[in-house]
């Protein structure tokens, strides 16, 4: 089904290391020869995001629709989906994209929007997953990828990755772990999408 076009859209806010993660497997697994899958498009809430570097180094089309200039998340939410949209998008992945989306949103991109979230989901939805991790004791942390669902970091999961909690650990060092196992994790996840999908 390689003939077969299947655009995915990238949504970050800062560095994009996992969007980038994403557009290497892309190339290094040849899912366009493979799928007929390509990474079209990275938008990004902030303007100053690193990623939108990079991926305009990769050649691919790049956005920003700030959420500072709209007086509330559905119009803000509007303007990316026409931003989104204008690509005709079959998977949209959030990669550090941090804004809450309004169910409208998510119910627009139904059973194609997935998210990485840095914990053993459901435990520790939200913010600050590493600290609480570390504050309750816990003995292993680490990040999952799920669809996404009108519910905060809920939803469907599509793949874990596990990593001890060290007696030193700080947020950070912990934090740092963690995201080594979702550049691995993301990828193969999408990866395995694209393939149920052909």
């Amino acid at each position: 089904m390689a003939g077969v076009n299947k655009n995915i859209v990238i949504l970050i806010s800062g560095g994009g290391s996992n969007m980038a993660a994403i557009v290497k497997a892309a190339q290094q697994h040849h899912w366009r020869e493979q799928f007929g899958a390509r990474v079209v498009a990275v938008i990004s809430n902030k303007a100053d995001a690193k990623g939108l570097v990079f991926a305009r180094e990769q050649g691919m089309a790049t956005a920003v629709v700030d959420h500072k200039a709209f007086d509330s998340r559905e119009a803000f939410d509007a303007e990316l989906m026409f931003a989104i949209d204008r690509h005709a998008p079959d998977l949209v992945v959030l990669a550090g994209f941090m804004r809450i989306l309004t169910p409208g949103f998510v119910a627009h991109y139904a059973g194609r929007i997935i998210n990485i979230h840095p914990s053993l989901l459901p435990a520790f939805p939200g913010l600050h997953t590493h600290q609480r991790a570390i504050d309750m004791g816990c003995q292993f942390a680490g990040a999952t990828v799920h669809q996404v669902t009108s519910e905060l970091d809920h939803g469907d999961i599509l793949a874990q990755a596990v990593v001890p909690v060290l007696p030193s650990d700080t947020a950070q060092t912990l934090a740092e772990r963690v995201l080594t196992q979702e550049h691995l994790i993301y990828p193969r996840a999408v990866e395995r999408l694209l393939a149920a999908w052909s």
